[in-house]
């Protein structure tokens, strides 16, 4: 049986960045407070990212050192993989201002001249209100995206029974030098480059909400103590296991509902989907 057949039809495709880089404290992420009133998740601190579009697919050309071949193979797909890395380059120019791409020269976009920074800000805007694609971006200033640059980093798909559901391919790559990522002040209305640590001390103090995937990638990164060693170890792993969560209900009031995910215990006997009974436990399960 094909990945493909086990995705349930409902689920929508999206594609998540991590986007870190180096500093005295250790490796950083970039992370975004989503606005209060957004439709999901609002007010959770999350990283860039979002569906995947029809616009998303876009010639083998545009695309640098990776092919559709190579990126399905990656994702276990058959075709369409290409589709999921223009996804992330997308979503993380729309929503922290940071474009994985090559100039004419085929040198990584620099922003440092102020010129320069200016007239992507507009660029971004433009795309951000749905008058430019970033197709149209492209040609217009000779771009090529920087796929090459992007590692393939986790997959996660919603539980059953949830309003949104997304099969969602998390990604990797490190900030280019001379970007400032940045929120978007619409959707997204606060922004911090973090330690995974931090982010998670920020969560268990009550400070930030962050769901339960995004808590557990930021655990994953915790591990590593550098962007090239976070970005070493997924570029070697062979398989990437579909990480379906479950909530384990607790039999009493002091037994608090945690959410699981495969492979560790209780995953087989925990609630595979919210129900009108048991919303609550998930919603705590799920949110930190």
């Amino acid at each position: 049986m094909s990945e493909q057949s086990r995705v349930p039809p409902t689920a929508r495709h999206a594609s998540t960045v991590l986007l870190l880089r180096d500093s005295e404290r250790g490796v950083e992420v970039f992370m975004e407070r989503r606005h209060i009133k957004s439709d999901f998740v609002g007010g959770a601190y999350v990283f860039p990212g979002g569906r995947v579009d029809p616009e998303d697919r876009v010639d083998e050309a545009l695309c640098h050192g990776l092919t559709d071949d190579q990126a399905s193979a990656r994702l276990s797909l058959v075709e369409g993989g290409l589709t999921f890395y223009v996804a992330a380059i997308r979503e993380c120019f729309e929503e922290a201002g940071v474009l994985l791409a090559y100039d004419r020269d085929g040198r990584l976009l620099d922003f440092s001249d102020p010129s320069v920074e200016e007239r992507y800000a507009d660029l971004r805007d433009e795309l951000n209100a749905g008058r430019l694609s970033l197709l149209d971006i492209a040609a217009r200033e000779g771009l090529t995206l920087a796929t090459d640059r992007i590692s393939y980093w986790a997959h996660w798909i919603t539980p059953e029974g949830q309003p949104r559901r997304y099969d969602t391919r998390f990604f990797v790559t490190r900030a280019p030098r001379n970007q400032t990522a940045g929120h978007d002040d619409h959707e997204l209305t606060n922004s911090a480059w973090v330690t995974a640590r931090e982010a998670l001390d920020n969560a268990r103090r009550g400070e930030w909400m962050i769901i339960f995937p995004t808590i557990r990638n930021l655990m994953k990164l915790a591990r590593f103590d550098s962007a090239a060693a976070a970005i070493a170890a997924v570029d070697a792993q062979a398989e990437f296991p579909i990480i379906q969560p479950r909530v384990l209900l607790g039999r009493t009031p002091d037994d608090p509902p945690r959410a699981v995910i495969p492979g560790e215990e209780g995953y087989e006997d925990a609630a595979p989907g919210p129900s009108a009974a048991n919303a609550r436990d998930w919603k705590r399960a799920f949110t930190a």
